[in-house]
């Protein structure tokens, strides 16, 4: 676009794509939309070209787009930077390496660790991070008083030894488990072993061992070499990768009653075929403590769980799940717990996937419209943040 060039990497999603590919159409006649970052990559050119400046530039990003955006470009002069949405939903930290003085910016601590690079901050929202030969020169762009860092990322996203808040995300993980124990100890009472669902399961896990007494029988066992996530894929493909991808040595939980430690429920089919399999080794009873509590939205930022329908927790109490699956009783850590185990507080936090209350207003009033419509009996038809029938 005249002479000008930027290149960005973006991880996040984009909920007001309809109004701002119109904006892009009007002012690249060549534009093609393939995904978000299309959209966050020229509205930043946009501005760039305008301003010649990347504040300016970033600004109007963090003004215009309604969703989740954690940013990292260069322009073609060499200008290296990143940004963080006005909300903070996605992760971004910075970092250098003391030896060459490299400068780095990451999703995560972890990367940065594994390139033995110093981590100096994580990018607060809104706020704008340029490389310059003296160092990280931060701007805070936008204020905004409410934050919103996904909780997803503490129970599942996340990697659990990337730090947030101070703690490596493991420590939190076995505090969730903790946590459950405390809530339902007339369960633990009853139980024999606690078996996880790995690994996302395997750090609750030790949190539920350490505050139970119960043995941790690690009888529950990942393939390694099947890497496909089974709440993405399409139903008749979902069954078979569960049973490929999760193993039960059926000998230690005959006979026994135990607690299954799962980071979530999203469809409920892999602990669905996870309890089938218990069940036909001989288990006695099977609880299922859940980390994160019950799912009743779709996700707007960047989960892929984007409409009501797939969501069994949409529709179903914890009850009428622990029938569905097959468990003799779902457990879910509350969202107190879930809340103060982070280390943040509830107003810093995106949890309307659990809660209904999206921080966005972009994202509240398409949920609120689709939310009616199923309820109505409207099929659903893909990601609902690009029907254009229920665009604000």
């Amino acid at each position: 676009m005249g002479g000008v060039t930027v290149a960005l990497s973006f991880n996040g999603n984009i909920v007001n794509t309809q109004p701002l590919k119109k904006e892009m159409e009007d002012n690249f006649k060549d534009f093609i939309y393939n995904c978000d970052s299309d959209l966050v990559c020229h509205k930043f050119l946009l501005g760039y070209k305008q301003s010649k400046d990347i504040v300016a530039a970033a600004k109007g990003v963090m003004e215009s787009l309604d969703g989740a955006f954690s940013v990292t470009g260069i322009t073609g002069n060499g200008e290296f930077f990143a940004f963080k949405d006005p909300h903070g939903i996605k992760p971004l930290c910075a970092g250098h390496d003391p030896n060459t003085k490299t400068l780095a910016f990451s999703s995560e601590t972890v990367s940065l660790d594994m390139n033995s690079f110093v981590r100096d901050f994580e990018l607060n929202p809104g706020e704008l991070a340029i490389a310059t030969k003296d160092g990280f020169k931060r701007i805070q762009v936008i204020e905004n008083p409410k934050h919103a860092f996904c909780a997803f990322e503490f129970a599942y996203f996340a990697r659990p030894d990337s730090i947030f808040n101070g703690k490596y995300v493991y420590e939190i993980r076995e505090q969730f488990g903790r946590n459950t124990v405390k809530e339902y100890q007339d369960v633990v009472k009853e139980c024999d072993i606690i078996m996880s669902v790995p690994e996302t399961g395997d750090d609750s896990a030790m949190g539920v061992h350490e505050a139970s007494g119960l043995r941790w029988e690690r009888c529950s066992r990942r393939h390694r070499y099947v890497t496909e996530r089974a709440f993405i894929l399409l139903n008749a493909e979902r069954y078979s990768t569960i049973d490929k991808k999760i193993n039960i040595l059926g000998s230690k939980v005959a006979g026994k009653s135990v607690i299954i430690t799962e980071d979530s429920i999203v469809r409920g089919d892999t602990t669905k075929v996870i309890i089938e399999k218990m069940r036909q080794a001989g288990a006695k009873k099977v609880y299922v403590f859940v980390t994160f509590p019950r799912i009743i939205g779709p996700c707007f930022y960047g989960i892929d769980m984007s409409s009501y329908g797939q969501l069994v927790g949409s529709r179903h109490n914890a009850e009428e799940i622990a029938k569905i699956i097959g468990a003799d009783g779902v457990c879910y850590q509350s969202i107190e717990a879930l809340v103060e185990a982070t280390g943040k507080k509830t107003d810093e936090l995106c949890l309307a996937c659990i809660t209904g209350k999206y921080p966005t207003p972009c994202a509240q009033k398409i949920a609120d419209a689709m939310k009616r419509r199923f309820q109505q009996g409207y099929e659903e038809k893909g990601r609902i943040y690009e029907n254009e029938e229920i665009q604000p």
